[in-house]
């Protein structure tokens, strides 16, 4: 199978809303790689292809790379316009990075054990408020996932942004903020009803 975090694009020279119509009725995808010290390129990506490596959670959160004719950039994928109804791509955007420099990327959560949770076994219900997080690292210290393990979590636990385990070299950005956006993550709540007689 080929490479998951390739993918393989074609410069576009014409800009605009009817340049980017053209290029999906091509069954392509209008896309833009910014950043990195150098100007912002249009480039055009097979549909089909994009479509099988979105399907890898991993994608979201993992330095790509991004294959222009003979070159060949670093680049995360930054946003993602999907048509509303449709199982189609509208555009992409991808920044550039450089291994010296700090990236700030969204990473999916990863809850484990909660079905053999102290407080779930009791009868609790697990409430997510969050699935996923920004965090600001190296390129070489991104993480695909963080992993939050539920099993000693007892019924009423409550779960915040600084309880997180990070991997060294990782920060949550919202706490570079201060306290006060140390947002809830996931709680075990008591089933309605429990302390009735």
């Amino acid at each position: 199978m080929a490479n998951v975090f390739e993918f393989v694009a074609e410069d576009r020279c014409v800009h605009g809303t009817s340049a980017a119509k053209a290029v999906r009725r091509q069954g392509k995808v209008p896309a833009v790689v910014y950043g990195g010290g150098a100007a912002p390129a249009s480039l055009a990506l097979d549909h089909n292809e994009v479509l099988k490596r979105l399907e890898h959670e991993a994608v979201y959160s993992h330095v790509l790379d991004l294959k222009v004719g003979e070159r060949i950039e670093k680049a995360v994928l930054k946003q993602i316009q999907r048509h509303p109804a449709k199982p189609q791509i509208l555009h992409m955007d991808f920044m550039r990075i450089s291994e010296s420099d700090l990236i700030k990327v969204r990473v999916p959560l990863h809850f484990v054990n909660e079905s053999g949770s102290v407080g779930v076994k009791k009868g609790g219900v697990v409430a997510h408020s969050m699935a996923d997080v920004e965090v600001s690292c190296f390129p070489s210290n991104l993480p695909e996932f963080i992993e939050v393990d539920l099993s000693s979590f007892d019924m009423g636990a409550v779960v915040h942004l600084d309880d997180l385990v990070l991997p060294t070299g990782v920060a949550l950005v919202a706490l570079q903020h201060g306290p006060e956006h140390n947002h809830l993550v996931v709680q075990i709540l008591k089933p309605r009803g429990a302390d009735e007689g």
